[in-house]
């Protein structure tokens, strides 16, 4: 079927956010029967403990299971195999970006439905129907689209500000992509990720455009209420910048150039210990600079990562600044179709330059 003009919007049947939400998971997974939780190693002590005393409460059943690496096939096969043998009726993650998305291609695989609760608010994937796949060793393999969205996207906001502060500001810089990609998209007619693509609705990128500017409005008074521990209206707009914002806003308008360099990076092994938003930051860049963004746009966007501390250079990435290495980035973002998506023509002699421009730009500003 043709959809070159048909317009099409999607979402998760659910979002909830709010102090205390955690606790309240087994009645969320209670209608469905038992479930299998993967947990991300990191609070699996933690959270187990909690859903233990959670689940005796409401009188459910779960079998927990403790993810640790990459989003891979062996661990998700893993993990079928364990919500196979405990009889699991729905599948929930529990977690950052890679446990989520495990959760998603074992919900996938097994065709269950799967509840995603984010520990952090460092990336758009919680609302995300798509999952991303890595090796074992964390080089990107590529993204596969689930059959089914979340039935539930849950988020605890006494979780979130708990979280390290470099993960909150990731996301943000994740979320900064979502309105310079769904422009990218408008402008060269690339299909969303609904179904096999279709055209924004008007409703995508009005929701790209508030998450921009409440990024800008409330950006900084979150971060000040994250280092406080303070719950306030703020912080709370931003998670939900962070999470449901960017997470509709790039699954109904698409992605350009700024997470294209993402995956671009990920091809050096010295940016894998670095967090998904930090490398689309990087991406951002790029793709101001691709686009010839208006000075006065260009000055706001830097002046601000800066000040909340995103990466702006490769340095920050652990990169070093050798032909060889930008090169690599550069033949591995333009073998993806992302960057592809900008109105001007990519190769890697172009970009090559681009990355250049960007880092040296990123100096500048960091020397203010």
């Amino acid at each position: 079927m043709d959809h070159s003009t048909a317009r099409a919007f999607g979402s998760p049947l659910r979002y909830i956010q709010g102090p205390g939400e955690f606790e309240r998971l087994p009645d969320y997974t209670g209608t469905y029967g038992k479930a299998c939780i993967l947990i991300d190693h990191f609070l699996y002590p933690d959270l187990n403990a909690r859903l233990e005393r959670a689940y005796r409460e409401y009188g459910h059943d779960f079998i927990a299971v403790c993810f640790e690496g990459e989003c891979c096939e062996k661990l998700i096969d893993d993990a079928v195999r364990i919500a196979a043998e405990h009889q699991a009726a729905v599948i929930v993650g529990v977690g950052g970006g890679k446990t989520l998305d495990a959760a998603k291609l074992c919900a996938d695989k097994m065709a269950l439905p799967v509840i995603i609760v984010t520990s952090s608010a460092s990336t758009d994937a919680p609302v995300s129907e798509i999952a991303v796949l890595y090796t074992e060793d964390g080089e990107y393999v590529g993204s596969r689209k689930m059959k089914r969205n979340a039935e539930l996207v849950l988020v605890d906001s006494e979780i979130i500000i708990r979280a390290p502060r470099r993960l909150f500001v990731a996301g943000m810089g994740d979320a900064l992509a979502t309105w310079f990609e769904a422009k990218a998209c408008q402008a060269s007619e690339a299909p969303n990720y609904i179904g096999d693509g279709y055209q924004r609705c008007k409703a995508g990128m009005a929701i790209a455009d508030i998450c921009h500017k409440i990024l800008f409005e409330d950006g900084r008074k979150a971060l000040e209420a994250l280092e406080k521990g303070k719950i306030t209206e703020a912080f709370e707009n931003v998670v939900e910048a962070n999470t449901l914002l960017s997470g509709l806003g790039f699954l109904n308008t698409g992605l350009a150039a700024a997470h294209g360099i993402h995956s671009g990076l990920t091809v050096l092994p010295e940016t894998h210990k670095y967090l998904h938003g930090e490398k689309v930051a990087f991406g951002i860049v790029c793709q101001m600079l691709l686009e010839k963004t208006h000075p006065d746009d260009l000055a706001q966007t830097m002046k601000f990562m800066t000040e909340i501390g995103l990466p702006v250079t490769l340095k920050q990435l652990g990169v070093e600044e050798t032909r060889e290495k930008v090169t690599a980035i550069a033949e591995k973002t333009v073998e993806g179709p992302l960057v592809h998506h900008e109105t001007c023509e990519v190769n890697v002699e172009n970009l090559v330059e681009i990355i250049f421009l960007a880092n040296q730009l990123g100096s500048q500003y960091i020397q203010k």
